[in-house]
Order: structure tokens, then C-alpha cells, then sequence
């Protein structure tokens, strides 16, 4: 059997990243362990999941330029939800920046967020219909 275990996603800082992660989007995190000099292994992913974020703090020039645009300016991080209305108002309390009001679409809820980094996000209510289809 396969499947995605981790995508890695650049960061300014391992600190910075799991404050946001862990601290503001209620992230597990699954694990920070020290590869000595300034680098480490840091998991993290939402609880449950199967699939999660490697923080990859940026080295050099490239990369730090790379921070916030690894999906070309697109949303490109989809944050499912059952309770749409509850996480929005949540993400909204602890500071998380929404592009625009939450919006339906035939395929259920949502609203585009951006993290700190300057990754664009949808959270996202499929409709129940979606909810028990494969991913194709």
C-alpha cells in the first residue's frame, strides 16, 4: 500500500512555523527532533490525518524567496472540515487572515485563508454527497 505521507513546506523559522501549525491551526505535532547545527526534523499534521507538512526552514537565497509562493499564487493547501462555521470563527479568533466572506459552491462551503507565510488556503465543507467519494 502507498500513500502521501508529507509534503514539505518552506518556512522562515522551525519555531515560527509550529507556532503557527501547532498554536493557531490546532496541528498535532508529531515531531521536532534536533539533526544538529540549525537543522531539524519537524512533522506536523492535523489530527487524524494521514498526511502532513514537513517544516523545511529556508536556506539560502532561493529558497527564502520560494516562502509563501510554492504554489505560484494559487491556493494551493485545501483544509477540509465537518463544521465549517465553527473553524472559520475559530481561524478568525486567533488571527488568521481571510481573502473574503465565506462563499457556497456547488461542492460545499468555503473561504480562502493565507498563513502567515503568505500560503494561500481554502477551508473547505464538501457538500455530503462528495464527503464519501474517492479522491480520483
Amino acid at each position: 500500500m502507498r500513500h502521501l505521507a508529507l509534503l514539505s513546506i518552506l518556512v522562515p523559522d522551525y519555531d515560527e512555523g509550529i507556532a503557527f501549525f501547532v498554536g493557531t491551526m490546532g496541528f498535532e505535532l508529531l515531531e521536532d527532533t534536533d539533526l544538529g547545527g540549525a537543522k531539524r526534523w519537524v512533522r506536523v499534521a492535523p489530527k487524524g490525518a494521514q498526511t502532513g507538512f514537513l517544516l523545511a526552514r529556508a536556506v539560502g537565497e532561493r529558497q527564502t524567496a520560494a516562502i509563501g509562493n510554492q504554489g505560484g499564487g494559487r491556493v494551493w493547501l485545501f483544509l477540509h472540515t465537518d463544521n465549517f462555521d465553527k473553524d472559520y470563527a475559530e481561524l478568525r479568533a486567533k488571527g488568521v487572515h481571510f481573502e473574503e466572506d465565506p462563499r457556497d459552491e456547488p461542492y460545499g462551503r468555503l473561504a480562502v485563508f493565507n498563513d502567515p507565510f503568505g500560503n494561500r488556503w481554502d477551508l473547505i465543507q464538501l457538500i455530503p454527497e462528495l464527503q464519501q467519494l474517492p479522491l480520483r
